[in-house]
């Protein structure tokens, strides 16, 4: 800006309206007595005034206006992985090291030229990821480079950091020197914005020096492409890219999940290789295909040897159905595969570890497994499928389902419509049960926690005819809560949460105390819980346990960690007639002490033959004849929640088969089993295969993908998903609510709005900060919240940083952001500081401000001096006569005196 002229303006102009004070000075001189000469009091007062005006125009801020020329430089300096340390072009490559790299040596120059005056200033900022500290000396410039990441480049982020600290007196300059390859925010928008900022209102010129990217020998695997459905059985291609900055040869392995499918060794010539390989899909719904490149003769980076690719099939529906003895799910298998449904059978041990597995399958149920086999990540995985990938879950009863697997309180008793504990009927056998608690210095933190849960969730199964005690351990013991009615629940939780940590361990005296207390106690079952998680002090426990066994008084015990004494707990437990329990980790210890409550209550179950009782009759079981329905021997007793759909239940009302939706999926609790203890009788029934192959169908999830397409695209940290609908009659299917919801690797969720772009076509665009698999759930509803129209799921997989690719300079990049700005593109050093050749020669000016406030109140100080002389001296006796007065003004002071001259002495007044 070069028409800036000098000028004036107030900082706080709102002190103007001080100046009043100075109609108070002339006030002053009129009224005031002082019998000194006229004109000297006329000076006083035109003193004061003067002083007054100095002092508002500095309060007021007044501040003096001259355009400058000075600069303030920032050079921003790109330590990316991307930049190489080869010469610059038209600089002579001496030793290409880190330190001797092409930044340096072209700041080196530019520094030696002497380009920077004496008033400009200059500062430097390293960024990769973001931007580092701003320095004063090129040599700190790296210094600290880990600080900004060397895994990306985000030049939008390094321009906004430079911009911000340009202070307002200086004419801004940038200096960006980097290899133009972003891979994350949009470089060109913020050097525009700059405009916004400081006094200019114009964009800073921004000078790019392109720096040239790494030259070292690469291989890099560059994509997997596949198609992103295909039916079942179809062949279609696996394409590999491969890109070499040299010729070599390598070793090319594609995998499908964990499964090697092919190895061959190819040669690769320099610049792009593509090579197809054929493949088909049988019976999986989602298939990962990997590949990677090895063995080759030169290859700098391993990290971007490999990608990875995800294929959606569309066939017959598939359940996987996990159970605690897989034998004797063969009925239920066979029955499914009747009406077309494919399941694959697997033990615990085989529960998904991963989303991508789980979405190979419509459905997933659990029958008869116990909540102490499945992780925590499990179950959440479990609930994030079928919440926002909209997969179906379904839980099959069992001695160790529901309540008596100890699934109270758990994530998956949270998405199943029913809820494991129950109201406790009165015939049942009434409990007296001791929980012995380890509160040692061992168990401080998560630990004792847990424990502490996990009593608490023990104490709220129990029903008001059962008794419940709490004792607690270190080297001593005492009773947390005696033993007393389980209906005091609440007074007994607040008593278990006040426990603190403590000291050593002996655990032989709390056991004594229970067993001695339970021989007392009136009840039909008596039980001892122990929890440790260390070793004790020396005590017959063997003796004990023989004592307890010999009284009914049955004894589980748990430990906590690797070094809890297992052989002895494993001991006590077998002569004590109970379980034992190893808790690796300290958050699974409330189910296994809710499992074994409600295992030892014997109140979970009914084993009384009975005929399932239609509640709602439903379209989903159309055609199944329940009058004809043979008798069901047992089921595990659990509680309706508030908005299920109850379908059937026993004859003393308590569910059998129960269902709702939970997010985008359906989850449904059968209570009864499918295998020959309860369900012994239904293994023969006609309606078998056919009630629950309609029962799966209404759970599953439902893939719908007729009219309807989706196309997934990830580039530079972010990715776009395209949704084409068209409905029935073929016209485009405009106006419908579309939503995406996106799984990333860590399991964190987003919802995001698809928006229409064009007709019957939806878009949505999201981040992908992490590395590997994103589950996406598309779903279309009817306008105003209306039925479902279509779901899809989809997934990519985010590989390698775009760092690690092999790319060449982006000079087009860094020439738009050099003319956008008014900079130049790949100045020589000694130009880097000129501004671009335009049709305007005036130099770029910017508006120095300088505070007048200093100079003002000094001034006023040395006035206010003159102005006590003017006002303690009186300077008539050493001036003429002439200046005493006129005759036809005298002086006051000649009036009052009789025209008597003082002397010298006595002239001043004090």
């Amino acid at each position: 800006m070069s028409d800036l002229r000098y000028g004036l303006e107030f900082t706080h102009p709102g002190w103007l309206a001080a100046l009043v004070a100075a109609l108070w000075v002339w006030w002053y001189f009129r009224r005031s007595l002082v019998d000194f000469t006229r004109w000297q009091r006329v000076v006083s007062t035109s003193v004061r005034v003067a002083i007054v005006l100095l002092l508002v125009l500095a309060l007021a801020g007044l501040t003096l206006l001259r355009p400058t020329a000075r600069q303030f430089v920032i050079v921003a300096v790109d330590q990316s992985l991307s930049v190489g340390t080869g010469p610059m072009p038209g600089v002579v490559d001496a030793n290409s090291t880190k330190k001797d790299s092409a930044a340096n040596r072209y700041l080196d120059e530019m520094l030696a030229a002497k380009v920077i005056g004496s008033e400009d200033r200059i500062a430097f900022v390293p960024f990769g990821v973001r931007p580092g500290a701003i320095v004063a000396d090129a040599a700190s410039v790296g210094t600290d480079a880990s600080s900004v990441g060397h895994d990306g480049t985000d030049i939008a982020a390094a321009i906004d950091a430079a911009a911000a600290a340009m202070p307002p007196d200086y004419v801004p300059r940038i200096l960006l020197l980097t290899d133009g390859n972003q891979t994350r925010g949009d470089a060109l928008q913020a050097a525009l914005a700059t405009a916004n900022r400081g006094r200019l209102r114009e964009a800073i010129p921004i000078s790019t020096i392109p720096l040239p990217t790494r030259n070292d020998p690469e291989v890099q695997l560059s994509a997997v492409k596949v198609p992103a459905q295909v039916r079942e059985g179809e062949p279609f291609y696996v394409e590999v890219v491969i890109d070499s900055n040299h010729d070599d040869e390598g070793l090319i392995e594609v995998f499908r999940g964990a499964h090697k499918v092919l190895s061959e060794t190819k040669p690769l010539k320099k610049g792009e290789n593509r090579f197809r390989f054929p493949q088909s899909i049988q019976r999986e719904r989602l298939a990962e295909y990997s590949a990677k490149v090895s063995g080759a003769k030169q290859d700098t980076l391993l990290d971007n040897n490999s990608d990875s690719g995800l294929v959606f099939t569309n066939g017959q529906p598939r359940v996987l159905l996990i159970d605690s003895d897989p034998k004797q799910t063969e009925h239920l298998v066979f029955a499914l595969r009747q009406e077309d449904i494919q399941v694959d059978v697997r033990p615990p041990q085989g529960m998904p570890e991963d989303l991508a597995d789980l979405q190979n399958y419509e459905l997933l149920a659990l029958s008869n497994v116990p909540a102490t086999s499945l992780t925590q990540r499990q179950m959440e995985l479990a609930r994030t499928y079928v919440q926002d990938l909209g997969g179906g879950f379904m839980m099959l009863g069992g001695d160790q389902s529901f309540g008596l697997g100890g699934y109270y309180k758990t994530v998956l008793e949270e998405i199943l419509p029913v809820r494991s504990d129950f109201e406790k009927e009165k015939e049942k056998p009434s409990l007296a049960m001791v929980l012995v608690v380890d509160r040692s210095g061992s168990m401080a933190g998560q630990k004792l926690e847990m424990a502490k849960e996990a009593a608490k969730a023990a104490v709220e199964l129990l029903g008001p005819k059962d008794q419940v005690g709490v004792i607690c351990f270190d080297e001593a013991h005492y009773w947390v809560s005696q033993l007393q009615s389980a209906a005091n629940k609440n007074r007994i939780a607040d008593e278990i949460s006040g426990v603190q940590v403590g000291g050593g361990t002996s655990m032989y005296p709390p056991m004594e105390e229970a067993y001695q207390t339970l021989v007392g106690a009136v009840a039909k079952l008596k039980h001892v819980i122990v929890l440790t998680d260390g070793i004790s002090n020396p005590g017959d426990f063997e003796g004990l346990a023989q004592n307890m066994a010999s009284t009914r008084i049955t004894c589980t015990t748990v430990g906590v960690g690797a070094e809890a004494a297992g052989d002895l707990l494993e001991t006590i437990a077998r002569i004590g007639q109970g379980r034992y329990f190893i808790a690796n980790d300290p958050a699974s210890l409330p189910q296994i002490f809710a499992k074994e409550t409600l295992t030892v209550s014997k109140a979970a179950i009914n084993e009384q033959p009975f005929i399932p009782q239609v509640i709602r009759p439903t379209q989903a079981l159309a055609g199944i004849d329940f009058e004809s329905a043979p008798f069901l021997l047992g089921y595990v007793m659990t509680r309706p929640k508030p908005t299920c759909e109850l379908i059937l239940a026993s004859e003393q009302g308590d569910p059998v088969l129960a269902w709702w939706r939970y997010g985008l999926g359906t989850t449904v609790a059968f209570t009864s089993d499918a295998k020959s203890r309860w369900a012994a009788e239904w293994l023969t029934w006609p309606g078998f295969s056919k009630f629950w192959a309609q029962t799966i169908r209404h759970a599953m999830r439902k893939n719908d993908a007729k009219g309807v397409t989706v196309e997934v695209v990830q580039r530079a940290s972010r990715a776009t998903a395209t949704l084409d609908a068209v409905d029935p009659s073929g016209r485009f299917l405009n106006g419908a609510e579309s939503e995406i919801t996106v799984i990333d690797p860590r399991l964190g969720e987003r919802k995001l709005p698809l928006n229409q772009t064009a007709p019957g076509r939806y878009v949505a665009e999201f981040e992908t900060p992490h590395s590997g698999a994103y589950h996406l759930n598309l779903s279309q509803r009817a306008a105003n919240g209306g039925a479902v129209i279509h779901q899809q799921t989809r997934g990519l997989t985010v590989g390698y940083s775009d760092e690690l690719r092999l790319r060449p300079t982006n000079t087009e990049l860094l020439q738009q952001i050099a003319t956008a700005t008014g900079g130049r593109f790949d100045p020589k050093p000694k130009e880097s500081l000129l501004d671009a050749p335009t049709e305007s020669s005036s130099p770029r000016l910017a508006q120095q401000t300088r505070p007048l406030w200093p100079e003002l109140v000094m001034l006023a100080l040395i006035l206010f001096i003159f102005d006590v002389a003017l006002r303690r001296i009186d300077l008539s006796v050493w001036l003429p006569a002439r200046w005493e007065g006129t005759p036809s003004m005298p002086s006051r002071k000649a009036s009052r005196t009789e025209n008597r001259r003082p002397t010298p002495q006595t002239s001043i007044r004090r």
